[in-house]
């Protein structure tokens, strides 16, 4: 078993709440983890997508009545919204940490029913696809972006695999887990959104440009798009605004959460397949990024800087009101920045600035300005 590193916040957690989620995509790894790290525990694990666990909830609160001694896991639970207002009348009752663990896909509902009935009782994790930190010594850096994060392909270690789940995976987010949630599209209208998005990924938003090209209106293109990002699907990087001296681009950039699936959709199969695509600069920036994103503390925030005069920084992170680091990604050995980067390092006051490359080095570009592999940048900030 690979060890995740959201191990040791998931036993605090229980420790302190009296519930604990951990939201994210499915097959990430989440029903996993609860059952390996409870596993010597007296413990109860419900699969609330399976109607012989169901049965057992025919009296919800007699059965938990009958059980307040154990850790009830209820897996899938967005599918039993009504669940909700039981839990916190328990909770209430006896008030005592490590009494559920609600597993979910991340759905609208999931995350508007806990936050109206388990306020203060409930504390939320989200798990990612697979850190660089968790497999470093499993699967390699490239082979991680390039096959994807999710446990059962990234171990795979076959290709032709990789694309067969990928397949299924997009195919019943697509066809079932989408529609569940409330998305209100046509599962056909959904594939062609999502295989746009990857064909512009890494670009500034515009509701207008997909609306146009879909035949539908900005306002529905926000709603669609408002249900790929609660599933985990899709990432908005947001742009930093806190300028009034320049005119700045203000929209939110758009990728893949998984370069795995961003992958899949655009046909690129292995490494060879990716050198010459268009993607391959902004399919690095999205995996540098969502790297980032997994070791971050939750109250952290990333986002983009571009002017109009084309002062830019890929990744900025913010702690505490602070810089905690600046990036430009750059999918080179031999990476070069524009006047526009040192013009916006001027902007912000950024002190330090690092320069993300596809291999382990570590050297000083200029001054204020370090040239970094991956790993090194990312245990960097997660320090």
């Amino acid at each position: 078993m690979i060890h995740r590193l959201i191990e040791k916040p998931f036993l605090k957690s229980i420790s302190q709440f009296p519930v604990t989620g951990i939201v994210g995509p499915r097959q990430v790894g989440k029903t996993t983890l609860a059952k390996q790290l409870l596993l010597n525990t007296n413990t109860i694990y419900l699969d609330l997508e399976k109607n012989s666990d169901l049965n057992k909830l025919n009296d919800p609160e007699l059965f938990f009545s009958q059980n307040q001694n154990k850790t009830i896991i209820l897996d899938e639970i967005q599918h039993q919204p009504a669940i909700f207002p039981l839990l916190r009348a328990l909770i209430d009752e006896t008030r005592k940490p490590g009494r559920f663990i609600i597993l979910g896909s991340a759905s609208p509902s999931l995350l508007r029913q806990s936050s109206e009935s388990l306020a203060g009782r409930i504390n939320y994790l989200e798990m990612m696809p697979f850190s660089i930190l968790e497999t470093n010594e499993k699967i390699t850096s490239q082979d991680l972006w390039i096959y994807g994060g999710f446990p059962e392909p990234a171990l795979s270690h076959d290709s032709d695999f990789v694309q067969d789940w990928y397949r299924s995976f997009t195919t019943s987010y697509i066809q079932r887990d989408l529609p569940q949630y409330g998305l209100p599209a046509d599962p056909r209208v959904t594939r062609q959104f999502l295989m746009m998005i990857a064909s512009v990924h890494g670009g500034v938003l515009s509701y207008a440009a997909f609306a146009k090209s879909l035949g539908l209106t900005a306002p529905t293109i926000k709603t669609y798009l408002s249900f790929l990002l609660d599933a985990f699907l899709l990432r908005e990087l947001p742009s930093w605004s806190i300028n009034t001296k320049k005119r700045l681009v203000k929209s939110p950039k758009l990728y893949f959460r998984d370069t795995g699936m961003l992958h899949y959709l655009l046909g690129i199969k292995n490494m060879d397949s990716i050198f010459g695509n268009v993607v391959l600069g902004s399919s690095w920036e999205a995996f540098v990024i969502n790297q980032v994103a997994i070791v971050l503390k939750s109250d952290d925030e990333m986002y983009f800087y571009r002017t109009q005069d084309g002062s830019e920084i890929d990744l900025l992170i913010r702690r505490n009101n602070q810089w905690l680091a600046a990036a430009e990604i750059k999918f080179s050995l031999s990476p070069k920045l524009t006047k526009g980067t040192y013009l916006a390092m001027e902007d912000l006051g950024i002190e330090k600035l690092h320069v993300v490359i596809p291999r382990e080095e570590n050297y000083p570009m200029a001054k204020n300005i370090q040239v970094v592999g991956i790993t090194h940048f990312i245990q960097m900030i997660s320090v």
